[in-house]
């Protein structure tokens, strides 16, 4: 068996639900591994009042999860949402520890694509020599953003998107509410389908297509101004929410682009068409350049309401350029 896997896929494909079944079948207890999904309303609860701690009280009482003595899960942490070196090193002392049951002890490091570089560098030392009893499993949306010494270093295992009909099933055996759109808005993706609030995303899109019509010269900066002051006002939204519903509306402009049918913002297809006429591909292509480079700086804590008045900026230059 080897001691490091590495599970890839997109967001809510079930890559923590799996390792937590894999655990349970290795050590028994699969009750207490439950315990510590992080989408149970005390643990997230727990992520988000730590978000509130001072950085040396976080410090000082690095989090992780284990309510099964031999399996821990460490996920990402406070305001930027990342893996910390403290969790890293206290996931060495740790590692050292004996099963206190079995032959086997599970580390599950989720979101390991969000260690910052110290936090990386720290759990590579663990990779390179790990004790024989610690299987370690880790998880990412996109293994390429993990140092190539900790891909080399772990069997990597990709998880696909599941069918239509398999949604279906799954959104059916849950009774969720709205499920045709859910099932557009997931692509997929089960624990998406199941953990998305509904009205909280149709104000975000409002807002990122507002963003979208504003870059492409369909809304005056003055009308964008007023949408950037009240996305500023909404003090505990993360930037990060707002991209991430960003890079959906630009992949449905792709596809409409190119006479595609099968889009998430179904309702919005008639807009989301025009937008995509006023632009070209390589305007999308740069604007998801952009997107990506304002990902990284989010983790870096940029404040949101800037972020994004320089990002229409640039995406309503470039799109002026490109028609001169």
């Amino acid at each position: 068996m080897p001691q490091t896997l590495l599970l890839s896929g997109a967001e809510g494909v079930g890559k923590a639900t799996l390792a937590r079944r894999f655990a349970g079948t290795l050590l028994g207890r699969e009750d207490l591994i439950e315990r510590d999904d992080l989408s149970l309303p005390e643990n997230a609860q727990i992520i988000a009042e730590r978000e509130r701690w001072t950085s040396e009280d976080r410090v000082d009482d690095p989090l992780l999860f284990s309510s099964h003595p031999d399996f821990v899960t460490f996920p990402p942490e406070g305001p930027l949402r990342q893996i910390s070196i403290h969790q890293m090193r206290l996931l060495k002392e740790r590692a050292q520890f004996k099963p206190l049951k079995g032959e086997r002890r599970v580390f599950l490091i989720d979101h390991i694509d969000r260690a910052n570089e110290q936090a990386a560098n720290s759990l590579l030392k663990t990779l390179e020599e790990p004790p024989a009893h610690l299987i370690l499993v880790l998880t990412a949306e996109n293994p390429y953003d993990l140092l190539p010494t900790i891909r080399s270093r772990a069997v990597p295992l990709y998880l696909g998107r599941l069918d239509e009909a398999d949604m279906k099933e799954f959104i059916d055996a849950r009774k969720l509410d709205n499920p045709e759109r859910r099932l557009a808005l997931a692509a997929g993706s089960p624990g998406l389908a199941a953990s998305i609030d509904l009205e909280q995303y149709d104000r975000r899109r409002q807002a990122m297509l507002n963003l979208l019509k504003a870059a492409a010269g369909s809304l005056s900066m003055a009308d964008w101004v007023r949408q950037s002051e009240i996305i500023s006002q909404q003090r505990s939204e993360k930037l990060e929410n707002y991209l991430k519903v960003l890079y959906q509306l630009l992949e449905d402009m792709l596809w409409l682009a190119n006479g595609a049918g099968h889009i998430r913002n179904i309702d919005l297809s008639s807009e989301l068409t025009a937008l995509a006429g006023k632009t070209s591909f390589q305007w999308l292509r740069t604007a998801v350049t952009r997107l990506d480079e304002l990902v990284e700086m989010a983790r870096r804590n940029i404040q949101k309401s800037i972020a994004l008045d320089a990002l229409v900026v640039e995406l309503r230059t470039d799109r002026l350029l490109c028609y001169q």
